[in-house]
Order: structure tokens, then C-alpha cells, then sequence
């Protein structure tokens, strides 16, 4: 099995009389991780709330009723809990009366569930998030050099657990993943009676990867209007399917202030929803393929070793730029993605100037390792 990250994080929390709420996309490995726990069999009533019967059972739950049906066990886990009306009542009810179960809730979208369970569950939760596999995970599993030999690989077919453990298998299961589970939260939320739309502004940003988006632009592309285009790409970034950076702007005139760009947690969801999974020395779009990779591997690694960093681009009106630019303890951070490590690559003297004292890094293939893990030379 391989081994989540999450768990540094959640093992000490364990016991300490408040509730786990682990949110991620679907199919990242959420319940294998809780299968996983150092619980017995024997400890644990589990619920998945993805089931009518379940939905049925917490329409009018009563922590007399949930006792009895825990009798001595001590464990509680709700899987897809997003699914059950007024989620958040339920599981304070829960954690107010039943002092003694550790429970566990997980949720396929940072909207239904964070939404109605914040207020709730005020000072009884702790929560995290589980992304697919990471870069770190995997050199943790098999070693840095096989890991490094199936970047490539990994650019094209992306981290889902079920695409990593089935070499060989990964178009049909790609497409599987992309179309049954990655509207499933979105199209319930809103009743979204036209997700042809929504496919279509999905293929939109997936070929616009690595560049600024314009919400304009890609109403007319889509045939909407640019609210209902805002609408959904929030929609999609509660989802865990996209996530948006934002342009940064502090000295210079000429720097954009309120641009952003848009990045897949997946390269292979996004691979998959343009049908392109050609090997990447057969594809124009490798320099996107590997800005994206290391975007949502860096999201990734701070997230898990929680760095707490604020994350941007740097673009000016004449095109000069900096891939991402990180700012933490008082001090810029400034990154360049190349693939090619032996392309020369020269950074904008306008921004060294606007910001002096600023730390330069450029990641390619050679060093990746000492940006999205903790190996650093």
C-alpha cells in the first residue's frame, strides 16, 4: 500500500475528543486511507452517505438511536457526507453526545461540506485535505530514481490512485474517473441543466493551461455569460478539479492586478478531458504539462508539511514573467519551470529591481526533488 502523507498529520489528532473531516476529490483514496487506520474491524461502524439507506438513517438520527447502532464500538466513520441534508447538525450532535467515538468524515467537495459543517462544528473538528498522489508519496513508495524515470509518464496520466496501481490500464480508467465522478458533486449542487456548457468551458481552460484567463473570453467561447462562467469555475475549484492563481502586483505600473491563471490538480484529468494522452515527445504543450505538474505538486507538498506561503504569478503588460512567486517569513520567493534543464533561462531585470532581495530558483527535471519534496542537496 502506499503510504499518505496526511497521515503525519492526522495520527496525533487522533483521540483527543474532536472530529477527523478529511475532504479531497473523489477517488483520490480517501476511504483506502481510512481502511488503513489503526482501528480493528471490530471498532468501527462505518457509513457510506452515498447510500439511500444511510441518507434515510440520518434524516432523523438521535444520538440515542446512533449509540445503540455504535453499541461498544468506538469508532465512527461517515464517508461522502456531503450527501446527508444538514450534515453539520448531525455530526455536532454526534460529537457533543458521544464524547467517547472518535469519528471520521469525509467529503468530496470543500462547498457542501465545509460549508455546513464550519459553523456547527466550531472548535470539535480538525480538518484536512487529501489530494491524488503526490510526487513525494511515490519516492517515498519506490525510490527517487524510479519516480524520476516516470515523470513523463506521470505529465501525461497524472496521480489518481486507481491510475498509479494499474500500469497499463490508465486511458480506460482515466476516462472513467473524468466522466462518472467529475461532475457528480457539481451537477447536484446547482441542478445544472446544460453541463454540455460546463464540459465545454472544462475543454476551454484545459487548452488554456498555464495562461491568463479571461472570464470574457471564455463566455464567448462557451456561448454563457461571464457571471455563469465565474460561477462555475468556483464551482469546479470547490470540486477539487481546478484551483486558481492569483497575479502579483505591489511596485510596477505596467504589472496585471487583477489576472489569474487556472490549474488542474490532475495533469491527467486535464489530459483527459481535451483526449489528448499522447507521450509527451510527441506534444507541443510540454512546457504547460510541467508548469501544471509542479503548480499542484508544490500545492501539494505545503499543503501535507504545512508551509504556510502565499502563492502567485507575475506577468506585465509587455509579457514579462515569473512562473510562481512564493511569500512567506517576509521574503519573495521567485520560481521559473523548465523542463529542459539546458534551455537558458534569464528572469525579468524589471521585477529583480521592483523587488530587491528576492530569492530566484529555476525547477527543471534535474531538481524537481528539491521543490516538491523535503530531499534538498
Amino acid at each position: 500500500m502506499i503510504r499518505r502523507l496526511l497521515e503525519n498529520q492526522i495520527s496525533p489528532r487522533l483521540n483527543t475528543g474532536k472530529a477527523i473531516v478529511i475532504i479531497g476529490p473523489r477517488q483520490v483514496g480517501k476511504t483506502t486511507f481510512l481502511q488503513g487506520l489503526p482501528y480493528r474491524a471490530d471498532e468501527v461502524l462505518w457509513f457510506n452517505a452515498d447510500e439511500i439507506d444511510v441518507k434515510n438513517l440520518f434524516a432523523e438520527i438521535s444520538a440515542s438511536r446512533l449509540s445503540a447502532l455504535l453499541g461498544k464500538r468506538k469508532v465512527l466513520i461517515i464517508d461522502e457526507a456531503q450527501s446527508i441534508e444538514n450534515i453539520g447538525l448531525k455530526l455536532k450532535l454526534i460529537t457533543d453526545s458521544l464524547k467517547d467515538v472518535q469519528l471520521f468524515v469525509t467529503g468530496s467537495s470543500s462547498f457542501e461540506l465545509a460549508n455546513k459543517i464550519n459553523e456547527p462544528l466550531t472548535g470539535r473538528k480538525w480538518e484536512f485535505t487529501m489530494y491524488p498522489l503526490s510526487f513525494e508519496e511515490m519516492v517515498n513508495h519506490h525510490g527517487l530514481l524510479e519516480e524520476k524515470r516516470l515523470l513523463p509518464h506521470r505529465l501525461v496520466y497524472g496521480y489518481y490512485p486507481e491510475i498509479v496501481t494499474n500500469p497499463g490500464d490508465e486511458k480506460q480508467r482515466l476516462k472513467l474517473i473524468s466522466q462518472a465522478y467529475l461532475y457528480k458533486d457539481i451537477l447536484s449542487w446547482e441542478n445544472i441543466q446544460k453541463p454540455d456548457k460546463l464540459s465545454r468551458l472544462l475543454q476551454a481552460l484545459a487548452l488554456q493551461l498555464s495562461a491568463q484567463v479571461s472570464y470574457n473570453e471564455l463566455a464567448q467561447i462557451c456561448g454563457i455569460d461571464a457571471k455563469t462562467v465565474e460561477k462555475y469555475i468556483d464551482l469546479l475549484e470547490k470540486a477539487f478539479v481546478i484551483f486558481r492563481l492569483p497575479s502579483f502586483s505591489r511596485n510596477l505600473r505596467n504589472e496585471l492586478k487583477s489576472s489569474r491563471k487556472i490549474y488542474f490538480y490532475d495533469n491527467g484529468i486535464r489530459n483527459s478531458i481535451i483526449a489528448n494522452l499522447n507521450p509527451i515527445e510527441n506534444r507541443t504543450d510540454i512546457g504547460a504539462l510541467w508548469e501544471n505538474f509542479l503548480v499542484s505538486e508544490r500545492m501539494k507538498y505545503n499543503n501535507y508539511h504545512q508551509h504556510w506561503k502565499n502563492s502567485y504569478f507575475w506577468r506585465t503588460k509587455e509579457q514579462k514573467e515569473i512562473d510562481l512567486i512564493e511569500e512567506y517569513d517576509g521574503k519573495l520567493h521567485a520560481f521559473e519551470f523548465k523542463w529542459n534543464s539546458r534551455k537558458k533561462t534569464k528572469l525579468s531585470e524589471s521585477f529583480l529591481k521592483a523587488y530587491p532581495g528576492t530569492e530566484l530558483n529555476i525547477i527543471s527535471n534535474d531538481n524537481v526533488e528539491c521543490f516538491v519534496t523535503d530531499i534538498k542537496y
